[in-house]
């Protein structure tokens, strides 16, 4: 299948608008081949967010992106319009520093963190790596706050260490900067026993704002930052009346404002709406709020009450 020109100028403007795209199988969550999945793993250390196409989901992009590129496989990374290249240009560049340096980041200089690790979560491990005495446990931080602990055969020259209870970890830089106070427990669930990682570094969870006390807000005529995240098309049947629309122009907004504003988001029934809110935290925003229940819920027990009065 040949490049057209939709596509390509399809592909022009997607890079024009995104500083940072990857053109891959699946998406970040779920990736659908081995390569789109270490590559997003790198990325993901690096950056709380970026474009992702899943090319599996357009044939004609999947295609044409190579004739685009001159590059035969999947995934494709691109930052500010060039193609830095596929899976193992990646890998040795984030091995070796340049793929930060490519981001316009720099390699944290980082001691030791002070990490706790619970004895009841150190016996788990010690039980766990008992008959592999050789493996490495790896602890790794991402840049979207989220945690993971495996074992690998060694660990990188740069490999900082940590040790907690008898048990060592062994962070990367990226991690370590991200990891300092960070305590780790068990917890026992009907599906089984889960590592949690209570991070001080972290923004805060998104927070959950009920529709009535976003119309107290608003009737005490508070000035509040609130965003509608739904198309033109279902704000034009129903909307809040102080929401603005989540377009250019809104995120243009947020980005200029420090980091610990308040921010409110909704949708129809409040899950875009916490996704939103989600892209915001990672991106470091530290006063975010969704609305429980979104337009539904403000229709249903707001605008119905006041129809009563």
């Amino acid at each position: 299948m040949s490049l057209d020109d939709q596509t390509r100028a399809a592909i022009d403007a997607l890079l024009q608008d995104n500083r940072v795209v990857l053109f891959m199988k699946g998406t970040p969550a779920q990736p659908q081949c081995g390569f789109s999945a270490k590559t997003t793993a790198a990325l993901n250390m690096l950056l709380p967010d970026y474009v992702t196409i899943n090319v599996l989901d357009y044939p004609q992009v999947r295609e044409g992106i190579k004739e685009y590129s001159n590059w035969p496989t999947i995934p494709q990374l691109y930052v500010e319009g060039e193609l830095i290249g596929g899976c193992d240009i990646v890998l040795d560049m984030m091995q070796s520093g340049e793929l930060a340096g490519v981001l316009g980041l720099a390699k944290p200089d980082v001691a030791a963190p002070s990490v706790n690790i619970s004895e009841t979560a150190a016996q788990t491990i010690r039980a766990a790596t008992a008959d592999q005495p050789a493996m490495k446990l790896h602890l790794k931080i991402d840049a979207g706050w989220g945690h993971s602990m495996n074992l690998e055969a060694a660990a990188a020259p740069d490999a900082i260490t940590a040790e907690s209870s008898g048990v060592e970890l062994y962070l990367d830089p990226w991690s370590a900067a991200r990891a300092n106070g960070l305590s780790i427990d068990i917890e026992e669930q009907l599906a089984g026993t889960r590592f949690v990682f209570d991070n001080p570094n972290a923004p805060p969870p998104v927070n959950q704002m009920s529709v009535q006390d976003l119309q107290q807000k608003l009737a005490r005529g508070e000035e509040v930052l609130l965003f509608d995240v739904r198309t033109l098309e279902e704000r034009a049947s129903n909307r809040i009346e102080a929401a603005r629309h989540w377009d250019q122009d809104a995120m243009q907004l947020i980005d200029s404002l420090p980091k610990d504003t308040e921010l409110v988001f909704h949708c129809e029934a409040g899950g875009r709406s916490q996704q939103a809110a989600e892209h915001y935290r990672r991106q470091g925003y530290s006063n975010l709020h969704n609305v429980q229940g979104g337009i539904r819920a403000w229709i249903e027990e707001i605008e119905s009450a006041q129809a009563q009065d």
